[in-house]
């Protein structure tokens, strides 16, 4: 069970005797697709679901679908950073809403990196005023003095046992300890990059992707998340992108969280040579990718993220060894699944619980259910329009994709807090996201439930 939803604040007050908005169609409520009608405040809270809703203004979308929209808890916008010039957070915002994102978790590894109160500040300042959906800041887990302060305002810590883009050194096993056993204290999510550098065969030469995988192997990533489930059982610990199905497995059986991206799930070694297929942790095999595949389909996966890292096409395109991990994925990832539901390769509520309800509840959110109570952020799906990816195409400056040509369905409407920001798959909206931090009610488990009791 979720649990419960703390108003915000100026939304506790009585629920209005009429809807100042009511959006009427087929809505996935209660496990199921069902003519409903949902009334919305003036606030952009959900605040009546019903079959005859009384609202001065009403929006009928047919026979399409009322979703919930997606929260991504994993996206590096790279503002501030070197490559301000590719991405920032008014684009990167703006891509996330065309693809069904009402809510991204930023994370700290920009130039330089957010590791004071100071440099969170600096990064508040970004995001208000230029972001198209809400934005929770992560800051880096690097020094244990600096945790205390920077958990009063910070939305999350994110740790990296393994060196990567904008970190580096890793921490030492000592002070891996030390971290630990601080951020315990702090009510946060606490995502991982789960590598154990110890693992990497380094002397091996790095010039594909198989080569890069077998570099840096599954069982680096195992031998990462065997060290963290070992920590205190407080922490609100969540593995990020997880590669293999052995890794998932090891994760639920502790009931901790998890996620997988689009490109582990649809991707593999062999799908392409070049450093747009570079990505930490590597792709896997195609035996591995199906594995993977066939844990989320079947529902054993708590969250779907993009790892959203929009690298310029010419620093991808320099020899293998030398390009930067990571790939595009914020605009994206939903479209492409959203395809495999309409394909009949994946259950929608398979897809909804990994995409929207779980990781607004990671992140201590109202969002992410058609329920009264919960932001008004909902997307309007048509399953029968798809459309290629085309990176050129994309919101994101980088101007590539790996996943050039496959199917997706992207949202036709987004609405965000009841405003609508995308209409006819085309962003209409203004700047109107803010900074969120989690809203856990007290007592609230420091885990997120297993997918079996979600």
């Amino acid at each position: 069970m979720a649990p419960p939803v703390r108003p915000r604040s100026g939304t506790a007050r009585k629920e209005a005797a009429e809807a100042e908005l009511v959006l009427c169609g087929r809505a996935w409520v209660a496990g199921r697709l069902q003519p409903l009608e949902v009334g919305i405040d003036g606030e952009g809270t959900i605040r009546a679901i019903g079959r005859n809703v009384r609202g001065a203004r009403r929006h009928d979308v047919g026979e399409r679908v009322l979703l919930p929209a997606a929260t991504d808890v994993h996206v590096h916008l790279r503002d501030p950073g070197p490559e301000a010039e590719v991405e920032t957070i008014a684009s990167g915002t703006v891509g996330a809403a065309l693809g069904g994102v009402g809510l991204v978790g930023e994370m700290p590894n920009t130039e330089p990196a957010v590791t004071s109160v100071e440099r969170l500040e600096e990064k508040e300042a970004r995001v208000r005023g230029r972001a198209a959906t809400d934005v929770l800041l992560y800051a880096a887990a690097l020094e244990p003095r600096a945790l205390a302060a920077l958990a009063r305002r910070a939305g999350g810590f994110k740790l990296y046992l393994a060196p990567t883009t904008g970190i580096d050194p890793a921490p030492e096993a000592g002070q891996l300890d030390a971290l630990l056993a601080e951020l315990a204290h702090h009510d946060l999510p606490l995502a991982v990059h789960a590598e154990d550098p110890g693992r990497f065969r380094t002397g091996l030469a790095a010039v594909d992707p198989v080569s890069w995988d077998e570099r840096r192997p599954v069982d680096a990533e195992e031998s990462a998340v065997r060290r963290l489930l070992a920590a205190s059982a407080w922490l609100r610990l969540h593995v990020a992108h997880a590669t293999a199905a052995p890794i998932v497995a090891l994760a639920r059986a502790r009931g901790v969280s998890c996620e997988v991206t689009a490109q582990h799930l649809l991707l593999s070694n062999a799908s392409g040579r070049d450093g747009r297929f570079k990505v930490n942790p590597p792709l896997r095999s195609e035996l591995a990718r199906a594995a993977l595949w066939r844990e989320f389909a079947e529902g054993r996966v708590p969250i779907l993220a993009s790892d959203h890292a929009p690298h310029a096409a010419l620093a991808k395109a320099l020899p293998f060894d030398v390009a930067p991990s990571g790939v595009p994925g914020v605009q994206t990832t939903v479209p492409l699944m959203l395809a495999k539901v309409g394909e009949g390769k994946l259950a929608l509520d398979v897809l909804l619980r990994a995409a929207c309800d779980r990781p607004a509840r990671l992140l201590g959110q109202p969002m992410g259910r058609i329920a009264p109570g919960h932001r008004a952020n909902l997307l309007v799906v048509e399953f029968r329009s798809r459309r290629p990816i085309r990176g050129a195409q994309l919101r994101s400056p980088c101007g590539w994709s790996p996943f050039e040509g496959f199917p997706a369905v992207f949202p036709v409407e987004h609405w965000h807090d009841g405003e609508r920001v995308v209409d006819g798959g085309e962003y209409v909206g203004r700047p109107c996201g803010r900074v969120v931090r989690p809203e856990y009610a007290p007592g609230a488990a420091a885990r997120l439930p297993p997918p079996e009791r979600a």
